[in-house]
């Protein structure tokens, strides 16, 4: 153990000696852990929230009977199958928009607390028969989540009222509630719904419901599944998961570096320790656990950041799933203490990952080799070869995951391989490059320049390669961004032709609209809308009618059709959907559809696809006449009407006079299309955060790498001003080396960034979301990222020239005789 002592801290004066590095460690592992953990943070939360919502009754998600086209139903069919036997326990959901609140829609549900299945758990707590009282007796109780209650701005206690001015019963805050829900008695929550009488489902027990699995008529029996908002908003998640796991790669590209260069800087220093009598084995152990803690400061560093990082993102990627998907997630964070100990443990297996190559060469490296520099160098180069066969393999691999794979892991295979192989084979490139043109110059001080610049990789390829990294990941998503911008742009310009919407508030109210619309001078055309809400092979999707007018073949526009499709849509039994659905369920033009309707299941052929950007749902589209004749009794749901632009606030007044619309239920273009446009932004404020993020941990990279080897290049250097080279011509040709090797950097990630963004437009979002985008190149954000690139590499320089420009003659002059 006193061996071990010493040893011990004759590595950790190292550190003490050489400040700089020991920054860079650690903020390589700070930065690596913050921006991982931060991701997990968001993702985590989002999942907890999914899992309250899916284990709100009973702890685990239940079995349940529902209509086949997720319609409501009697209530007297619920008595009925308790006479029967059918230990079933009625729910009523729907949303609700508070007064004041205007801008959140809440999901309300109502259960009956005397019959739930399985333990008769509500939110994680068994009901006592006082609570179950005083939860259906007057005036009754709505539980809601702390969180939301808090982001309510109401207390506990209080009664809410609608929008409409009904009252809610007094709001009772309960820890295990998921988010954005308020649970009441089915009593309470019918009339708040506008569904007396009606049922949304029957929740069932689910050992019951193996045994009996035949559901009664006009029912369709669900087995508890995993809940349906995880699986809508698994491929959003493993997108940020991606994101933080590549920024986590680029921080550890930083560690790796440091330790290199401190290890090689260190080889005199191993080799008095092994001449004074220090194992290999108990060297080893030293560096070891050297390493270990500088782990764990940078982890405590790190995770701090991440939970102030998460806790900075989470309102956009909150309202990024609350308006792609409809799920709610806490704007507050609230993490186990099992997520501080995980970003503890990822900084030490970061460290671990990143120390082992280094380790593993000091280790190997024979005794008396340990102090020659030239050892190392040799070692590099045979690491080099290995290198580049371990890039080769990567490539190799990325081309079977896009030749052989079809699910969104080979997607994710695909694009890590190929950053894998990309990155390795960068420092190989280089190489080759270098020597190629090394033995093509014919100037002295040119050859030198390129022989240093090779001399040079060793140190700068890590950093390079994170460089390469972060720019490609950069120019792959904002790339996709922008592209998806501009589609969906055009993509709402072309959908969006209607200048007013109006949602009436029930089916009585949607008759008389109709009517008095139609009467309307103003009203170029009434284009009612009816929606029925359907599962298709397991997933949710929403069947549209639509009446025969020129403005839906004109504006809508089709990816794939038949011949004369909108005519074939209203004269024939067809639908038309979109492209994730056709995809999801494997069908194609000509194809037929099985829809479950109320009267059994309807085939109609497929004439037309065409896109629904954003919309993790099925849409389908039907003419209104076959709609009906499936769902007989349905209502529009929505009237979309073309008016002309200036007679729009008029006819928005002359609405609330005759039918006292909330402000909610009439929505003009220009605000739709500014929400919608909302929406896109914030969904990918996230991403854009963490790209930014990536590009400045490339850039920290690359001048921790320039400024931790600037005192070993004094000697490098100093036979140069020995042969009459001035300072100033020092400083170009050290710049001129940097910007060389960036600019070649620069020029490679450029292919790889495009091939990035291909594989996110044609590979990954078609895997995750279901569409494909069109790839586009955008030149000046291109120019763009590459000048903020070279600005980095610039100011990455800035400090290592200036401390060359200040260093004295007389400092030159002891290191040139110290290391000659």
């Amino acid at each position: 153990m006193r061996v071990f002592y010493w040893a011990l801290r004759a590595l950790l004066s190292h550190w003490r000696r050489h400040p700089v590095q020991f920054f860079s460690v650690l903020t390589g592992l700070w930065l690596a852990t913050a921006l991982l953990t931060g991701v997990q943070a968001l993702n985590s939360q989002a999942r907890d929230s999914y899992a309250r919502a899916g284990q709100l009754i009973g702890g685990e998600p239940q079995a349940s009977l529902s209509a086949p086209d997720a319609a409501a139903f009697p209530e007297a069919l619920f008595a009925q199958l308790r006479r029967a036997g059918w230990p079933v326990s009625p729910v009523v959901q729907g949303r609700v928009v508070l007064k004041g609140h205007e801008d959140q829609r809440l999901q309300l549900m109502g259960i009956e607390p005397l019959s739930l299945p399985g333990s008769g758990a509500v939110a994680g707590q068994r009901l006592s028969q006082a609570q179950r009282l005083a939860f259906f007796a007057a005036p009754g109780r709505t539980w809601i989540s702390p969180q939301t209650l808090h982001a309510l701005g109401l207390r506990e206690g209080e009664q809410a009222h609608t929008a409409s001015g009904q009252t809610l019963p007094p709001l009772q805050a309960q820890p295990d509630m998921a988010p954005g829900l308020l649970l009441m008695d089915i009593g309470f929550a019918q009339p708040l719904l506008g569904m007396p009488g009606q049922l949304s489902r029957l929740l069932l027990d689910k050992t019951f419901a193996a045994t009996h699995p035949t559901p009664p008529a006009g029912l369709q029996l669900k087995q508890g599944e995993d809940n349906n908002l995880a699986r809508l908003t698994e491929s959003f998640h493993l997108n940020l998961d991606a994101l933080g796991f590549l920024s986590f790669v680029v921080g550890l590209f930083i560690v790796h570096a440091a330790i290199g260069l401190a290890l090689e800087q260190r080889r005199s220093l191993l080799r008095t320790l092994r001449a004074c009598g220090v194992s290999a084995r108990l060297l080893i152990l030293s560096l070891s656990v050297e390493l270990g803690v500088l782990a764990l400061l940078g982890g405590v560093l790190g995770v701090a950041s991440g939970y102030l990082l998460a806790s900075l993102l989470l309102p956009d990627v909150a309202a990024s799933i609350r308006g792609l998907y409809g799920a709610e997630v806490p704007g507050q964070l609230s993490l186990s203490p099992g997520w501080w100990v995980a970003g503890l443990g990822l900084s030490l297996l970061g460290a671990l990952l990143a120390g082992a190559g280094s380790l593993w060469r000091a280790a190997r490296l024979p005794l008396l080799a340990l102090a020659n520099a030239q050892a190392w160098h040799e070692a590099h180069g045979r690491w080099l070869r290995r290198q580049g066969w371990v890039a080769g393999a990567a490539l190799l691999i990325a081309l079977l995951a896009l030749w052989l794979g079809n699910s969104l892991a080979a997607g994710f295979v695909l694009m890590a391989a190929l950053l894998l192989g990309a990155a390795l084979g960068l420092p190989v490139l280089l190489n080759a490059l270098l020597k190629g043109v090394l033995g093509r110059s014919r100037s002295v001080l040119g050859q030198w320049f390129l022989a240093d610049c090779r001399q040079q990789l060793p140190a700068l390829s890590l950093a390079l390669m994170a460089l390469l990294l972060a720019l490609a990941a950069n120019i792959g998503a904002g790339s996709m961004t922008s592209g998806f911008r501009h589609t969906f742009d055009n993509w709402l310009e072309q959908r969006l032709t209607a200048e007013l919407y109006l949602n009436p508030q029930n089916p009585a109210q949607a008759e008389q609209m109709h009517t008095w619309l139609a009467r309307q001078p103003q009203v170029q055309a009434v284009l009612p809308a009816w929606q029925v809400s359907v599962q298709l092979q397991g997933w949710p999707a929403d069947v549209f009618g639509v009446v025969d007018d020129p403005t839906y073949r004109q504006h809508w526009p089709l990816l794939e059709a038949v011949g004369q499709p909108w005519d074939r849509l209203h004269q024939g039994d067809t639908v038309m959907l979109s492209e994730q659905l056709a995809r999801r369920l494997k069908v194609r033009l000509g194809d037929t559809l099985s829809v479950p309707t109320a009267q059994g299941n309807w085939s109609p052929s497929v004439v037309g696809i065409y896109a629904d950007y954003g919309n993790p749902k099925g849409h389908l589209l039907v003419d209104s006449q076959h709609l009906l004749a499936h769902w007989p009794g349905l209502s529009p749901v929505r009237f979309n009407l073309r008016v002309l632009p200036q007679q729009v606030p008029l006819l928005i007044q002359a609405v609330q006079r005759t039918f006292a619309l909330e402000d909610s239920r009439i929505v003009d273009q220009q605000q739709l299309k500014g929400w919608s446009s909302q929406v896109f932004e914030r969904t990918f404020a996230a991403t854009a955060a963490l790209n930014s993020l990536t590009l400045g941990v490339a850039g920290v990279a690359l001048f921790i790498s320039l400024l931790t080897q600037s005192q070993s290049r004094l000697g490098q250097l100093a036979p140069l001003w020995a042969l009459g080279v001035t300072r100033r011509q020092l400083m170009l040709l050290n710049l001129g080396q940097t910007w060389l090797l960036a600019v070649l950097t620069l020029v490679l990630a450029l292919p790889l960034g495009l091939l990035l963004a291909w594989c996110l437009d044609a590979v990954i979002n078609v895997q995750a979301f279901g569409w494909r985008l069109p790839l586009q190149v955008f030149p000046w954000q291109l120019a763009q990222l590459l000048g903020l690139a070279m600005l980095a590499t610039l100011l990455a320089s800035a400090w290592p020239l200036w401390q060359l420009y200040r260093s004295r003659p007389a400092e030159l002059l002891r290191t040139f005789a110290h290391e000659h």
